[in-house]
Formats: structure tokens, sequence, C-alpha cells
């Protein structure tokens, strides 16, 4: 099976759901999202990039970008690999940190639309990355043969430090496919983290399925709950268009968690 398979008729309505789920936006759908120094821009609403939802920001994004400025997500002189990226703000904000990761490989579905998309946001915002953090974008689709990201590691290395999965679990057609390029990805030792959000408009029995799935794949995911000091939205770049009162609703419609390989060391969160 590739991402090539027909999407379930349900694909569309991931959207509506999440809109009717808040009485309100919880996708950025305009020509350019300004976070920080980052200008980014989202797949043209036509083809794969519709039929994938790559035409849209979505909340776990802002998530994620939210916990990279308060270094809560951080992976210092370390290879990071995001799959299914979109307009890659969690991966393009990473490598602007002062301690960054080394390399940052973003990924999503090899079509012009999506790529072009892509490719275009890395190199509009190549002039914010740290100096010591080099960043390539690839098309890879789920489940493939993964040499071509393998080889950009350094010799030493025979899988990625840190991965990041961005609303990817909500289409469970694809999951065995996803958990099939995560154990070809991410490096099998102790200190490798898995990094998942969802949108709350992702049914629970799809998350359910996706972290039992993980289970019989070696992996433990850890679900992350806000404590009270960590309501609301934390962030302190601006981000266009949107107040800390509409980012915190993003945040606050997603959930979290965190995954290590089941024969290493038990991570608590």
């Amino acid at each position: 099976m590739s991402l090539e398979s027909k999407l379930p008729p349900s694909s569309e309505d991931i959207l509506n759901d999440s809109l009717e789920f808040l009485g309100g936006p919880t996708a950025q759908d305009n020509d350019t999202v300004q976070y920080g120094p980052l200008s980014l821009s989202v797949a043209p609403k036509e083809g794969k990039a519709n039929t994938l939802l790559a035409d849209h920001l979505f909340s776990p994004s802002f998530f994620f970008a939210e916990r990279i400025e308060r270094k809560l997500l951080s992976a210092p002189k370390c290879t990071v690999i995001e799959l299914g990226a979109g307009a890659a703000l969690p991966s393009l904000l990473l490598s602007t940190q002062p301690n960054p990761p080394s390399l940052i490989v973003i990924t999503d579905y090899p079509d012009d639309g999506i790529l072009g998309n892509l490719f275009s946001n890395v190199k509009r915002n190549r002039e914010y990355a740290h100096p010591s953090c080099t960043v390539h974008a690839l098309g890879y689709a789920w489940g493939t043969d993964p040499q071509e990201l393998l080889d950009l590691l350094p010799e030493h290395k025979t899988g990625y430090d840190t991965m990041i999965l961005s609303d990817l679990v909500h289409l469970d057609s694809f999951h065995d496919i996803l958990l099939k390029s995560i154990s070809l990805l991410l490096s099998k030792t102790e200190t490798a983290r898995l990094h998942v959000a969802a949108g709350k408009y992702t049914q629970p029995h799809v998350c359910d399925m996706f972290l039992t799935k993980a289970k019989g794949s070696g992996l433990i995911l850890e679900e992350w709950k806000p404590k009270p000091d960590e309501k609301g939205w934390l962030g302190s770049l601006e981000v266009s268009d949107l107040d800390h009162d509409a980012l915190a609703l993003r945040k606050d419609a997603c959930r979290y968690w965190i995954g290590y390989w089941e024969q290493q060391k038990s991570y608590s969160t």
C-alpha cells in the first residue's frame, strides 16, 4: 500500500470536523502565515495537496511551535526528521534556535504542488536558520525505501535522533505505512524520541488504534498532560492574524505524545 491509494471518503470532513469542534477555524489557509521571522505558505488547494490536507496549517503545528519557542522541544546537535511536514513550521522554527539540531530533514509526499510549496518555504526562510544547522527538504512516500533520507545522516548514524509528526494520525488507513517509516527512520537508541501531536478533532478511537499499533511495532507513546501553569498560549513570537487567545484555542485543541523504543529506558514526560 502507498499514499497513491485513494483516500477514504471522510478525508475531506476532517477540516469541517475541526471547525465544528471549536466553533471557529483551527487551520490557517491564508496565502502566507508569519510566525516570528518565518514566512510560510501552504500548498495550492488542488490535487494531492487538497486530498492529503497539505493546503492548511493545522493546530498541531502551532502547538509544536510554542514548545520549540519555550525550549521544551529541542534537539541540540542532533539529527531531526519531520514526516508529512506541509508548511514545515516546526522544523523551520527549530532550525532558527540558538542551539539547534545539526541536521533537519523535512519531508512530504512527492507531489509537485506539495513539494513545490515546501521547497519555497525552505528557500524563503533559509536565511533565518542557524549557521550550524543543515536543512534539507525531500519528497518521501511513507512505507517506501527511505535510503535517500538515511544517506543524509553522518556516517556513524543509522537513524534519526528525533522525529516530528504533526497531525498525521487522523487517517487510520495510513497508520501501517506511517509506522513502517518510523521503524525504518527513527534510531534504535535509548535517547531517540518521537514527537506526535494530533488535533482533538481526530477521533479518540483512531488515536487509540495508532497507539496500539505503535506498541506492536515496539514503540511506547506517553501522552503529555498540561499542568495548570502550562495552560494558555505561552509563546512570545508574533503570529500574523492570530492573537494569544486564538493561539491558545489552537494549542488546547491538541493532544501530544512522546515516544521511545520499548526495549530502551523508560521515558517520563
